[in-house]
Parts: structure tokens; sequence; C-alpha cells
């Protein structure tokens, strides 16, 4: 007797419905994200005020006070804005990751990239390197240290100018363990004040707590340009999973791929950790989980891991929000709370997967 599996959805049908499914938990999750905090907005309101805002009209009169107005267009509407991007962003990151190394462990996160832009972030803050980047100083210095990490791990790792996956991994938390190292460093070496010292620590443990208009359209526009060069890349994905010979004989350029899915990796990971800070296990979790929902076909896993990560996101920041509230608790440690339980077992299983070898 054949066993019936529902997951993953195979159907076009079905995958659709699981979108919009998704869609809707998301608007859901942002209504909810905006008027939960220590300041509890009405959802009525909340709607009313993004209504008018987004569409430039007044569709509803003001029945609030201009500071639950701050609160939801200035503050927590940008907030939830960028968890959203955070999260796809980072998941993309992992499934490029994954992909370029055919390892389920890998990800930004654990290959030490998020790590290098923290250090590359932290000696902008520091030291006031790259101050000729005006404004984009931070951003420029946390994606030159993500690239000059995966660099280092690449490196490493290759043997006979071939990436070894397992290698990778092991070279990349050594990677990330030198960098966290070095910030560390950066910070208790140069005392120059409490605000560059508290500033510093905030990308170690990541927060969206500084998310702005402006940080929200910069990343913006690096996370939609890296998104549709991704959907170019979609079908050399798939094949590139298979392997790097038969990827190979198939006449995928190998070398020109695995270079597009580093800098498409430095630029998203190095975006995102100069807004948010380091924020861990991200991309390990929300591409599995999407995996065994949809399947592994890279023309939907994307779509879906954008949807699944800003979702989760969201969610996450939301808690972060309340849980200590007025306080705030870094997302970067309820990420890693929830992350390092979900790589062990991962270990686990790949443990399993190869008779323990």
């Amino acid at each position: 007797m054949k066993k019936l599996t529902i997951l993953p959805l195979r159907s076009k049908r079905s995958f659709f419905i699981f979108c919009i499914c998704m869609i809707a938990l998301l608007g859901g999750a942002l209504i909810m994200a905006i008027f939960l905090g220590s300041v509890m907005v009405n959802p009525g309101t909340v709607c009313k005020i993004l209504a008018n805002h987004l569409t430039r009209k007044e569709i509803y009169e003001a029945a609030w006070t201009a500071s639950e107005e701050s609160i939801v267009w200035t503050i927590r509407f940008p907030r939830v804005l960028m968890a959203f991007m955070v999260g796809a962003g980072l998941a993309l990151s992992g499934i490029l990751m994954q992909a370029l190394t055919k390892n389920s462990l890998a990800d930004p996160y654990v290959l030490g990239i998020s790590s290098g832009a923290s250090a590359g972030a932290v000696a902008v803050i520091m030291y006031g390197w790259f101050s000729f980047m005006g404004t984009f100083h931070i951003a420029f210095g946390a994606g030159l240290g993500a690239l000059l990490s995966i660099v280092i791990a690449m490196k490493v790792s290759s043997v006979d100018n071939k990436i070894t996956a397992t290698q990778l991994v092991l070279a990349g938390i050594a990677v990330s363990t030198l960098f966290t190292a070095l910030t560390n460093f950066m910070i208790y070496y140069k005392q120059s004040g409490s605000d560059k010292q508290k500033t510093a620590m905030y990308w170690m443990m990541g927060s969206l707590s500084g998310a702005s208009w402006s940080s929200v359209i910069y990343v913006f526009v690096i996370f939609i340009l890296c998104v549709i060069a991704i959907i170019f890349f979609t079908g050399h994905l798939d094949i590139l999973m298979l392997g790097d010979d038969a990827a190979t004989t198939l006449g995928l350029n190998l070398r020109f791929i695995k270079m597009g899915i580093i800098v498409l990796c430095t630029l998203l990971t190095g975006a995102i950790v100069s807004v948010s800070g380091v924020i861990g296990f991200v991309g390990l979790i929300i591409p599995h989980v999407t995996r065994s929902l949809i399947g592994p076909k890279h023309g939907r896993l994307i779509p879906a891991a954008i949807l699944v990560g800003g979702f989760y996101m969201i969610i996450c920041d939301l808690i972060s929000r309340v849980i200590v509230s007025p306080e705030e608790l870094p997302i970067g440690v309820l990420t890693a709370l929830f992350g390092a339980p979900f790589f062990l077992f991962l270990i686990r299983k790949s443990k399993s997967k190869f008779g323990g070898a």
C-alpha cells in the first residue's frame, strides 16, 4: 500500500494556496506587531493611520493623538518592514550558501559572514573608518567585513581548487569565532565613550530598534536588486545541487555561478548587518522549514522562503519587544535560543543519515 504524504506540497494549486495563506499571516502579523508594545495602539487606529499615509489622502478623520501616529508610522511600521526584509534576506542568503556548499548546515551566521560584517561595522563605529563613504560608511564596512570573512573561509576549505562542504562549515565556524574575538577586542581596546561602546554592542547582539525610513529604503533597494539577480540564478541553483561534476557536464559555468552567489550573499548580509547587527540561525532554520513544506525546487523555495523568513522575523521582533516590556530583548539572543537547538538537531540528523560517519 502506497503511503500518503501531504508534505511537501507538490501541486501548483497547493503552492498557490500556501502563498496566499502566508501573505494573510504576514498581514495579520504586521498589524499585531504595530499595535502591540509598551504602548498599545488600537488595531483599528493602526489600520486607519496606515491607510491615510499609504494613500497620501485623509481617508479617515484623525481621531487619534499625534503620539499614536508617530508610534505607528515613524517607529513601528518601518521596524516591521525592516524585520520582514531582514528575515527574508537572511533566508535567501542561507538558501544560496546551502546550494553553493551542498551542505544543509551552511548559512551566513555559521559560515562567519555575519560575524565578519559585524566586525566591519564595529570598526567603522569605533574608529571612524571609511568616512569618505558618507552616510554609507557603516554599510561599506559591513560589506567589506562580510566579503573578507567568506574569502578566508573558502580559501581555508578549498582542496585542489574545490570547495569541500564539510571543511567550509568548519572553517566558517572558526572564522566566525575569529571575527567575534576581533570585534570584542576593538570594543574594549578603544574605550572612547559609552555611546560608541553601546552602539558597538548593539551590532553584536542584533536589534531592529534603530530602524528608520532611510534605512528601510536603503535595505529595500539592495534587497530588490539581489532578489532580481537570484531569480536569474534559480535554474542554475537546481543544477548546482546535483554536484559540481554534473553541473559542469550540463554546461554550467561554475566559477561564474559561485562568484555570483558569494557576491549576492555578501551584499545581502552586509546590508542587513549594517542596520540590524548579528542575527543568527535565520538562514539555517527558514530554508529547512520551507523545504519541508514546499519541496527543494528553487523556483518555489525562493518566494516561499521570502514569505516564511519575513513572517518569522516579524514574530521574533514582536516577542523581543514584549517579553521583557518596557525593556527590549536583543533579537539576536532570541533567534539564537531558537536556532542553536535546531542546529544541534540537524547535526544529529545528518549523523544518523550518514551512519554516524
